[in-house]
Order: structure tokens, then sequence, then C-alpha cells
């Protein structure tokens, strides 16, 4: 007899946030523009399931811009990207429409001005994750980056007086803080952004995931393994107790994970779609699961509108 749970829990908020909703639609609607092909630098999310759907429709994704074809239109990721990919756009006369996010643009707009200003900005992040490379590369010559608080313990500035700070903005939110707090005793007159670069939707499934946990025994996320954020999920959720998976979607699940397990919470990381958490609620209910429930923490109305290039197209065409 397969185990099942007697109750599952739904954390909410989960799964796709504005700017990945965002960066979703302009695929969609540039393929629906301009017709197939449609070159995506890097993935345009952080989610294998999101990308073969947008693959299958006609979008074909790139390392770097440099493989696009002269004149060929390029969608940037939401992760952002360095002036540098930019320069190397225009200079191969591609059409370029910028699906960054806009909380990721916030950051580097901050990394501008602080650079501009002679800061040392140290940024808290994860090394090699594309938001991090795009944010350095406003400045590079003005970031160190620091992952834990033994970086932060080891840093050597060339003016301690001088000193910002940014931070990527899917990261765990207690972890950050407590980054922050050992940069401010070492560096009293450090500075940082006028408000928070953890975004909306990492702090929301966080504290969602984090109050959830405590009344379950197992806690399961789906997202893919490249995604921050999804991630962090997993860790609160281990942090307050339950254990937790981190899994693309049902197919993965363990049937040891599930033995002796009473409760069981579900989330989904900021990249990945709604219909992967109803198929894994449905997985669990054709095992006999049938007390399905919404953990409400908070509600989320956040819309970010399309890119300017997509509504200006759009517009053209109405």
């Amino acid at each position: 007899m397969a185990a099942a749970p007697e109750k599952l829990l739904l954390a909410a908020p989960r799964g796709y946030c504005a700017g990945v909703d965002r960066a979703v639609q302009t695929v969609e609607r540039a393929l629906e523009l301009y017709g197939p092909p449609v070159y995506v630098r890097k993935e345009i999310v952080h989610n294998k399931h999101v990308v073969e759907q947008l693959r299958e429709r006609g979008a074909i994704f790139v390392e770097q811009e440099t493989e696009v074809p002269a004149g060929e239109t390029v969608i940037f990721s939401a992760h952002g990207v360095a002036p540098s990919v930019h320069a190397n756009a225009e200079s191969r006369s591609l059409k370029t429409i910028d699906a960054t996010c806009p909380l990721v643009t916030k950051v580097h707009v901050e990394a501008k001005k602080f650079a501009a200003e002679g800061y040392t900005i140290v940024l808290i992040g994860h090394e090699g994750h594309e938001e991090v490379e795009g944010t350095m590369g406003e400045a590079p010559d003005s970031f160190v980056l620091v992952e834990t608080e033994e970086d932060v313990d080891s840093l050597e500035l060339p003016d301690p007086d001088r000193v910002a700070y940014l931070t990527q903005t899917t990261l765990s939110v207690d972890e950050t803080d407590r980054l922050i707090r050992r940069l401010r005793e070492r560096f009293p007159n450090i500075t940082g952004p006028k408000s928070d670069d953890i975004c909306y939707a990492t702090t929301n499934r966080q504290m969602a995931v984090r109050q959830m946990a405590r009344e379950c025994d197992l806690v399961l996320v789906i997202g893919s393994s490249n995604s921050s954020n999804s991630n962090r999920l997993v860790e609160v959720a281990r942090d307050h107790g339950a254990e937790s998976h981190l899994i693309d979607n049902e197919g993965q699940v363990r049937e040891e994970w599930l033995e002796g397990k009473r409760v069981v919470g579900i989330s989904s990381g900021a990249s990945a779609p709604e219909e992967l958490v109803q198929r894994l609620v449905d997985f669990f209910r054709a095992r006999g699961t049938e007390d399905v429930s919404e953990f409400q923490v908070v509600q989320e109305d956040v819309r970010f509108m399309l890119p300017r290039e997509i509504r200006r197209e759009l517009a053209a065409r109405a």
C-alpha cells in the first residue's frame, strides 16, 4: 500500500512572482508578435519545465548573446545582464528586449550610484549566479562578493569608511540579516540601499514556509536545482523543524520520504508554474489524501508592466 499523508498544506503565497510572470509573458508575446525563432540569453527563468515549454514554441536558448545571428531578436532573462552584454548586442545589430525583473534593475541602479560615489561595494550573493554576474558587471572594479560570515571577517578593503553593501534579490532573509549585521560590526560607517534588496516574493515565500514548516513532518518544494530562491525555501523549512526536499515534479517524490509522515507541506519557487503544484496535489489525492488546505500567510497583488518594446509593438498592432 503506497504511503499517503493525512493532510496536505499548500503554502500561500507560492510559485510565480511578478518578475517571472513578466519574463515568461515577454517570451510568449515575442513569439506571437515576431514568430519563431526568438533567441533568449540564458534560461529566461530558472525552471526546466518553463524553459522546455518555451523551447517547444520556438524559443532558442543560448549561453551568450554572441551566439545569436546578427540582426535577430534576443531577450535578456529576468536575472539581468551587465552593460557589456548590451554593448555586444548592439555591435551585432541585435534587436534586444530586456526582461530583467524591475527589482533586479533597482539593484543595478544602486550599484551604479555607489560606484560613481567612490564606494567599495560588498555584494552578498552566490558566486556564478546570473544575477550576481549582471550586478557586478555594472562596476567590476568596485565590487567584492561575500557568501558567508567568514567571507565578511576576512575582508580587507581600501577605505573601511567608504563601504556600501547590496544583496542578490533571492537570498535567505535570515542569513542575509546575519551577514548585514556582521558587516555593520566590521564597518560601522557602511551604507546600504534605501530599501531592502531581497525581493518581496522571496521574503513572502520564505515567511509562509517558515510558519507552515512548524506544522509539517515533510515540506516538498517544487523548483529546479539551479533556482536560488527554491533552494532557500528548502533550507528555511529544515531550519524550522521539517524534513524538506527540492523536486522538479511529482515524479521525483521518493517513497521513503513519505513513511510515517502525517502532514506534508507543499511550496514552489518563484519560477515554478502552479500546474506543477496541482500535479503534486493530484499525485497525493490518487493515493488517498483527502484533506488539502491552503496555508495563507500574506496576499500578493504585485504586477509589473511588460517591457517597453513589447508594449509598443502590441499598441502598434491594436
